[in-house]
């Protein structure tokens, strides 16, 4: 228990530091995966966070500005956005009608640590990676900006 909030204390302090940085004067910039995941514990964790911003902002609503890097991450969440309905594109044009989103993907602890924000919004949770794939390890973290 004590570990799973101090998770989850880390998780927020993370998020709450590195929400100024995701965005710059022209949008997005660009995703970070700092440590290795297999395909299975992308995809986990990319179902999870996706399904929780889903949550937030609303299934389908809207095209999703993502610029990824080639990780396993990276497709895997572009792979779960598309399955929830969002369209994405990552050319890297956006227009006033998308939604810029950005992910850090990082380790701690033992933990992986992930995170998707946007300019209005930032979604964090702390997993454990197991032989299947992923599970979390806290609650999720959410950050609403005005």
């Amino acid at each position: 228990m004590a570990m799973s909030l101090r998770i989850a204390f880390i998780a927020s302090i993370a998020i709450s530091l590195g929400a100024c940085s995701s965005f710059g004067p022209r949008g997005v910039i660009s995703s970070a995966t700092h440590a290795e995941l297999s395909p299975a514990a992308a995809s986990a964790i990319a179902g999870d966070m996706v399904s929780r911003f889903a949550e937030h902002v609303g299934p389908g609503t809207g095209t999703i500005v993502l610029k990824r890097d080639n990780s396993a991450f990276g497709q895997a969440l572009e792979a779960a956005l598309r399955g929830w309905g969002y369209a994405v594109a990552t050319d890297q044009r956006t227009d006033d009608k998308g939604v810029a989103l950005a992910y850090v993907i990082d380790s701690f602890d033992g933990a992986i640590l992930a995170r998707l924000s946007t300019q209005q919004i930032d979604l964090g949770r702390a997993y454990t990676v197991t032989a299947a794939g992923a599970t979390p390890t806290s609650p999720v973290s959410v950050m609403q900006r005005g």
